[in-house]
């Protein structure tokens, strides 16, 4: 059964953690933050002189199955692209360079 999201997701961080399921977006964002640190998928640094950070959101999910039920909560943290920069922000690499 493949899970269906509905258009009632929660758009917001505040909307999330006032809302009744808030202990179960919780732990979704914990486990996000959990398996991303475990895949190194960033690096923190320090910023450098007159750059500026890229911004992030959240992004809030119930998946649901074929009859309805709540299957699980999804919390994405996403960041947001469009104020990054080629070759300041991230560098775009070619298939070629992919190990």
């Amino acid at each position: 059964m493949t899970p269906v999201a509905t258009d009632n997701d929660l758009v917001s961080f505040s909307k999330a953690m006032n809302g009744d399921n808030s202990d179960k977006l919780l732990d979704a964002m914990n486990n996000e933050f959990k398996l991303m640190t475990h895949h190194c998928v960033w690096d923190l640094m320090k910023l450098s002189k007159g750059c500026k950070r890229v911004g992030s959101k959240r992004i809030f999910k119930t998946k649901y199955d074929s009859h309805s039920n709540v299957e699980r909560y999804k919390a994405r943290l996403v960041a947001k692209g469009f104020t990054q920069k080629d070759d300041i922000n991230y560098k775009i690499l070619s298939k070629s360079s992919w190990h």
